[in-house]
């Protein structure tokens, strides 16, 4: 079943900054939430204090209604998938390896046929299980990237700019992969990105951050229809440019 969070009052200070400011938000089962506002603005620091990698200054982050601190962090995070923005595969490590890591380091190994179900679902050939990843291409990198992050069976799927450094072709194709997967395994997944028609086309609901706050939750079209006040429209007249600029080139 795919998992519940609940941020109450998350703050994270840095000094005198305040990366988070009293967050208090609830996802539900099955959503697809994207993350969305100008860098610095704490999106990627909201989603790390799930999984641990930043603990909050004050508030706590509630997973399946358990406090993420009381639990056992490496077997919360096996249960957790995540997706780095630079990919991270293991230069020296086979892409079978890499993909069996994580379940590796609680004890667990992957057979090669589970090796290749899961570069299956990412629409990569299973022979790809014992290239090393420099002789893959970037989209097929992150799509590798993917396949670890779904590799212990995760409930939740959170992802940080996860196709950020692809081309537009790579990235779109991957994108709508990755919501393909969200549907088909049952995830909470999460979204950070700083590109809000990525943001509108993927998600059920936006969240657009502000200065650690957050000052839009959405529908996608709730946005495009204007909605979510000024910081959330500055974002969406970007692709609305854009798009109004292929309009004009058609006439």
């Amino acid at each position: 079943m795919a998992a519940s969070l609940a941020f109450e009052g998350v703050t994270k200070r840095y000094d005198s900054t305040h990366a988070l400011a009293g967050i208090d938000l609830t996802i539900e089962p099955g959503s697809f939430v994207a993350l969305v506002g100008a860098s610095g603005s704490g999106k990627s620091t909201l989603l790390k204090t799930i999984n641990r990698l930043v603990e909050p200054t004050q508030g706590r982050v509630q997973l399946d209604g358990e406090d993420v601190v009381t639990r056992d962090a490496s077997e919360m995070r096996r249960r957790m998938g995540y997706v780095f923005q630079r990919i991270g595969l293991f230069p020296h490590m086979s892409v079978g390896e890499n993909i069996a890591i994580g379940p590796r380091l609680v004890g667990e190994r992957l057979t090669a046929d589970r090796i290749g179900e899961l570069l299956e679902l990412v629409d990569l050939d299973p022979s790809m299980a014992g290239r090393l990843p420099d002789a893959l291409s970037g989209g097929q990198q992150q799509r590798v990237g993917v396949a670890r992050a779904l590799a212990g069976d995760p409930t939740l799927l959170l992802m940080d700019e996860p196709f950020g450094a692809l081309d537009p072709v790579t990235r779109d194709a991957l994108g709508t992969r990755v919501r393909d997967l969200h549907e088909k395994l049952d995830l909470t997944t999460i979204m950070v990105t700083h590109d809000m028609a990525e943001a509108l086309i993927l998600a059920d609901r936006v969240l657009v951050m502000d200065g650690g706050r957050i000052v839009a939750d959405e529908t996608p079209n709730a946005l495009a229809s204007g909605g979510g006040g000024d910081v959330a429209q500055a974002l969406v007249a970007v692709p609305r440019h854009q798009a109004q600029r292929l309009k004009e080139l058609e006439a």
